[in-house]
């Protein structure tokens, strides 16, 4: 018995010796997808916001911010890039400070009456501000409609038609946003959003 307990012991030391050598392999395997991850991130924020400053006239340091905005927003809420970058662009054309109908404001054009709990305490003029509460409120549609992505759009914008104007948009910026640790709608909406993979 004393043999059987003696072996049973040192089986047991050499199985938690062996785990943990091993675990600082597995961290450092995590450690170096973390890295890429991030450096792709870097890679897509970079390549977003020399977009929108060729292609919208926003200054630099303007699309630098709104551009790591989006990355996050994308990240926290799982909401692919250009997504929302053709949000922005179709509710802004990326003006920060863009009024519309309602009391819209900002990028994505926040209607504060309509979403007095989330907008507390938040600058809507502000990038980071607007567009997290922008892809909260997607994010909240998007899950009202059980993933119908079309569906989510309607709510945002009003009508199917902004659905469909959106996601040909999307297309203009899924070049940018592709290098990003976030899925393209397409990968990440197949079904529920077709037309974003068969529009030009």
């Amino acid at each position: 018995m004393r043999r059987s307990f003696l072996l049973l012991t040192l089986t047991l030391s050499l199985s938690q010796t062996a785990l943990a050598q091993q675990a600082p392999q597995f961290d450092a395997s995590v450690t170096g997808n973390a890295v890429t991850q991030d450096a792709k991130a870097e890679q897509a924020s970079h390549k977003i916001s020399e977009l929108i400053t060729r292609k919208f006239g926003v200054a630099r340091a303007k699309a630098e911010t709104i551009a790591a905005a989006v990355m996050n927003s994308a990240s926290k809420y799982s909401l692919p890039p250009a997504l929302l970058l053709a949000i922005i662009s179709i509710e802004s054309r990326f003006k920060e400070t863009a009024r519309g109908p309602n009391n819209a404001t900002g990028l994505m054009q926040v209607v504060p009456s309509a979403h007095k709990t989330l907008v507390r305490n938040k600058d809507l003029t502000d990038a980071e501000d607007n567009i997290d509460a922008g892809s909260a409120i997607l994010h909240g549609y998007l899950k009202s409609a059980q993933g119908d992505i079309d569906a989510a759009l309607k709510n945002y914008g009003g009508s199917y038609a902004y659905a469909e104007k959106v996601s040909l948009r999307v297309k203009s910026f899924e070049s940018a946003a592709a290098s990003s640790a976030v899925a393209t709608v397409g990968q990440q909406f197949p079904s529920e959003y077709p037309c974003a993979l068969t529009h030009q």
